[in-house]
């Protein structure tokens, strides 16, 4: 496999150059200009959920993932279906990388899939990728034949439990100060 060359250091020319800049060789391997390809280009979809290194892994906080756009198709008509999804973490020792997960939502754009089961097979896959202490996945299919549908599945930790909730007093947005 070709080594990858950092963008800042490929030879450049511009317009206004009164002489070409001089080209230094290519490394082995590579055109000028040419890079290694990423192992999920951009643009295509990819049922790979990409993880890093929890930084506040000692800490309970939420993650929350808003894809307003989600698409499959209904495995007996072959019409698509749209939903809204709502994906949130609390993530343990690692987290998922958002341009993956984007990628991985996008691969079920041409599958056909029954609303209860892509719901459930995601939430196993987030799951299996970044093993959260909890995750809780809403999915608020638009409608279909005049029915709405939400489907909202969860896991939690064996053993985890979270910290008791604190209720703040709300703020009294009337008062000019605003001192609570």
């Amino acid at each position: 496999m070709a080594k990858k060359t950092p963008a800042s250091t490929i030879p450049t020319t511009t317009a206004k150059a009164a002489k070409p800049a001089a080209k230094a060789a290519p490394q082995a391997g590579l055109k000028v200009g040419a890079r290694d390809m990423p192992p999920n280009p951009p643009t295509a979809p990819s049922k790979e959920l990409h993880v890093f290194a929890n930084p506040s892994a000692a800490r309970d906080y939420v993650i929350q993932f808003q894809i307003p756009e989600f698409t499959c198709h209904c495995p007996l008509t072959g019409q698509p279906d749209f939903a809204h999804f709502t994906i949130d973490m609390i993530c343990d020792e690692l987290c998922i990388e958002l341009k993956s997960l984007k990628m991985y939502m996008w691969s079920y754009r041409d599958e056909g899939a029954f609303h209860e089961k892509v719901t459930n097979t995601i939430l196993d896959d987030i799951v299996a990728a970044a093993q959260p202490r909890f995750a809780r996945i809403t999915a608020r299919w638009y409608v279909r034949g005049g029915i709405y549908t939400n489907v909202v599945v969860e896991h939690r930790n064996k053993g985890w439990t979270p910290a008791p909730r604190v209720d703040l007093p709300a703020a009294n947005l009337g008062t000019a100060t605003g001192l609570l």
